[in-house]
């Protein structure tokens, strides 16, 4: 009875080893991934083969099928890809899984030979581990600690390989565990129980690191009994899927169910054909024993063939998941750009959310600049419908900034890269600029309609500075947003001399006015809605500014504002040739 006690606590403590060290060899091999998963998805394309490769690529990156398909399940659910784009990146996913399988291959090796000894985890993951040590606890490079970090996860994963097959090594003398194995030869109960660990503990490789444990350990599993639990394992690596699908849309249960669905077919077709086949024409070779290579080649040889045959109807399965998960009509709209803010793809993808969280942000710059544009317009040719698409982008700007400010602060927990933290960062920095842009937008409509309705219009000197002035704010939107979405240093250095000769004309726009009251030139109330534009002029400068020293600023990866402004300004020439260059391009007489 102890014996059995030692032999599950041992197994079960490898099993958590082995759990752990895959977590954090894939979290940080996405990590040091960044945004570059999210680019490669949204290169998949309607070419099965590309979408196939793509998907077999992000999967082996990340260590997990069942990552990839969560992540699928998000980037639907918030409208970023389709869903019959999936289904060949789902097939990759499968096939990109088994290479965990093979290598975990490597502690069945068992030879003498020096090149193939120190293949072996007891020999190669220790040294593994000190360098990963070493990395993470004297490297200040955020990537290099990274790797430190997949080092000793990996090391740690096969420690617990190590551990589970050692522990299982002695139950190949006892008899009842000889008499559990011949239940094993039951191909729908091996099915299910592949099918209800793999379910258990969420995760294929952890399934298929038992498995190979026992077979390398000599406890006499067979092929009979292997290929049906590898089949049952394919299957239940699906539940964490189903479970993320939770509370989606439509198009994300239909990833879920899909992938459920190839798991499924293939598994009830090809355990068909190995029952049929085996028994008629392979029944001595079934009942051999089977080693870690043979459990690899199966699992790889299951997502293979279930993707060649089920690749060429691909839309019947499109039509049959749409028929299993059918459209609800009754789902309450919601704005598509803020879906892209899923839960989903924060837990699973940091990386990916930051990249969907700064598509929100860019378009937050162009919705902002195009609102104030369209309400400096409104005091040459004040139009109705322009006031109501001002009022309804700010109210979008208003939920933007709310939802993505929220988001972002629960990225910025989680484990990620100093360069990601960084972007984390610049976007927390920019859209309540961005926000205070669009606000500024409806109190300039505020001022128009006021002149409207009064009948008022300022004098043909006062116009005429004011559209020196706009000139100047429409360039210094431009350059701002168009330094923001590029990261371009280059333009973002331009924004704040152009802010400061900003300031020098609404100053001199200022003191002209006081001197066209005294000769009568104009009244006190237009002069008050004057001195109300003049400083939302100046504000809406005061915020390009902001944002552009937040683009400069992400690349050192400090956000002193102040600290940079005073630096900039003494002695720079750069900025001070900018300076005069926007001086004599937005050029005011002084009335004296």
């Amino acid at each position: 009875m102890n014996d059995v006690l030692m032999i599950a606590v041992t197994l079960i403590g490898g099993l958590v080893f082995f759990l752990f060290g895959m977590k954090v060899m894939s979290g940080n091999l996405e990590k040091m991934a960044g945004g570059k998963l999210e680019k490669i998805l949204r290169k998949v394309t309607a070419k099965p083969l590309l979408s196939i490769i793509l998907g077999a690529g992000i999967t082996i990156a990340m260590q997990s099928s069942s990552a990839t398909t969560v992540m699928l399940v998000g980037l639907v659910n918030s409208g970023i890809m389709q869903f019959e784009q999936t289904i060949s990146v789902i097939f990759g996913a499968n096939i990109g899984t088994t290479f965990t399988g093979w290598l975990l291959t490597l502690s069945g090796i068992d030879s003498k030979k020096w090149f193939l000894l120190i293949l072996k985890p007891e020999v190669f993951s220790p040294i593994l581990a000190l360098v990963g040590i070493g990395f993470i606890m004297f490297s200040k490079n955020d990537r290099r600690k990274s790797i430190g970090n997949v080092f000793v996860g990996f090391a740690v994963l096969m420690q617990g390989m190590t551990m589970m097959k050692d522990a299982v090594g002695p139950l190949a003398d006892t008899v009842w565990f000889k008499e559990i194995l011949v239940k094993f030869t039951n191909p729908v109960f091996g099915l299910l129980i592949g099918l209800l660990l793999t379910a258990i503990i969420q995760s294929s490789a952890a399934t298929i690191a038992i498995l190979m444990s026992f077979a390398i350990s000599g406890t006499g599993i067979t092929y009979q009994m292997a290929i049906p639990i590898i089949f049952g394992l394919n299957i239940g690596t699906c539940a964490t899927s189903l479970i993320s699908c939770i509370g989606t849309e439509t198009k994300a249960k239909r990833v879920a169910v899909v992938h459920v669905s190839i798991k499924i077919i293939g598994a009830i077709f090809w355990l068909a054909v190995f029952v049929a086949l085996g028994n008629m024409f392979f029944p001595d070779a079934i009942v051999k024993p089977i080693n870690g290579v043979g459990i690899a080649t199966v699992h790889t040889a299951f997502n293979v063939l279930t993707t060649l045959l089920l690749i060429p109807f691909t839309k019947p399965l499109v039509k049959m998941t749409e028929f299993l998960v059918r459209e609800n009509a009754k789902v309450k709209a919601e704005d598509d750009t803020l879906k892209r803010l899923d839960e989903r793809i924060l837990l699973r993808s940091p990386s990916i959310a930051i990249a969907e969280c700064n598509v929100i942000s860019e378009q937050m710059a162009r919705l902002s600049r195009q609102n104030l544009l369209d309400a400096m317009k409104l005091f040459d040719t004040f139009d109705e419908e322009a006031v109501t698409k001002i009022k309804a982008v700010e109210d979008k700007l208003d939920r933007y900034e709310d939802r993505l400010g929220t988001y972002l602060v629960q990225l910025s927990t989680r484990s990620i890269s100093d360069q990601d933290s960084r972007v984390i960062s610049k976007m927390l920095h920019s859209i309540n600029d961005f926000e205070r842009l669009g606000d500024h937008a409806v109190n300039l409509y505020y001022a128009a309609s006021e002149m409207n309705k009064k009948g008022f219009a300022f004098s043909e000197a006062a116009k005429a500075e004011l559209h020196v002035l706009t000139a100047a704010i429409e360039e210094i939107l431009m350059m701002t947003d168009e330094a923001y979405e590029n990261d371009d240093l280059d333009m973002a250095a331009k924004v704040e001399p152009l802010e400061q000769v900003i300031d020098k004309i609404t100053a001199v726009i200022k003191s002209n006015h006081f001197v066209r009251l005294r000769n009568g030139g104009c009244t006190l109330e237009l002069g008050f809605i004057l001195s109300d534009v003049l400083t939302h002029y100046q504000r809406i400068s005061d915020h390009c500014s902001n944002i552009a020293v937040a683009v400069i600023e992400l690349q050192k990866g400090s956000f002193d504002t102040h600290e940079y402004l005073n630096g900039v300004k003494c002695g720079n020439v750069e900025f001070n040739t900018m300076y005069d260059l926007y001086k004599e391009k937005y050029k005011i007489r002084t009335i004296v």
